[in-house]
């Protein structure tokens, strides 16, 4: 199967795959995990992700509704595909915030992201893309079909940067650097993020997307540049 050919097709230009030997993952109908992971990252409309620096909007909340449906369908699309070509294949459905007791899903997205080379996780505890910071959303379909693994990233480029620290209304950041293995309890404190996004912004019907810790990044910042520059 031509995955990159496929992906084209579909407009995705971020995506890799994980090399996912030594990690445990979903098992299919037979109860066999899989040995690799195709990742896709899409990315939100940075003129969106800027407005929410001060909290999160209407339009935010529907941006990040608009693209789980999308990486949903792009991801049972490939999965479907992969396993036309008789192989295995399993989607992983795009992460939802609920309620505080489904803080975490059965397998992390930026996992599969940082081992295919994607990008690394910041200190706001979200993956950080070269081409869109960290202003995506990520999808992710198990397969054993032999395709090349990328490059995973071994370690934060945040430097000593600690805008999203210093911007998390809920002091949920730890600011610690991220590498391989280092478990999301020691970048975030999940329980409190979740409880401050119920109390502040469930009137607002913002679900528990916050966006801020996101929205400050000085990697996404420079989407919004480069954009801004050819117009």
């Amino acid at each position: 199967m031509d995955v990159p050919f496929w992906m084209r097709e579909r407009r995705v230009d971020l995506w890799g795959v994980a090399d996912l030997a030594g990690i445990e993952t979903p098992r299919d109908e037979r109860g066999t995990g899989f040995p690799r992971a195709v990742s896709l990252a899409l990315p939100l409309d940075p003129l969106i992700m800027a407005g929410v620096a001060g909290g999160p909007t209407p339009a935010y909340a529907e941006e990040y509704r608009r693209l789980n449906r999308r990486i949903n369908e792009i991801s049972v699309a490939l999965a479907a595909a992969i396993r036309s070509q008789g192989f295995r294949a399993l989607a992983l459905a795009a992460s939802e915030r609920t309620d505080a007791v489904h803080l975490r899903g059965d397998f992390p997205h930026k996992t599969a992201a940082t081992r295919a080379g994607l990008g690394w996780i910041g200190r706001h505890g979200q993956l950080i893309t070269r081409p869109f910071g960290p202003w995506v959303r990520l999808g992710t379909v198990f397969t054993d079909l032999g395709l090349r693994s990328g490059k995973p990233f071994t370690r934060s480029f945040c430097g000593a940067c600690r805008v999203c620290v210093e911007a998390c209304p809920a002091g949920a950041l730890k600011g610690v650097a991220w590498k391989p293995g280092l478990p999301r309890e020691a970048i975030l404190d999940a329980a409190a993020c979740d409880r401050f996004k119920k109390e502040r912004y469930a009137l607002l019907n913002q679900g528990r997307n916050c966006g801020i810790c996101a929205a400050v990044c000085p990697y996404g910042k420079r989407v919004l540049r480069r954009i801004q520059g050819r117009s």
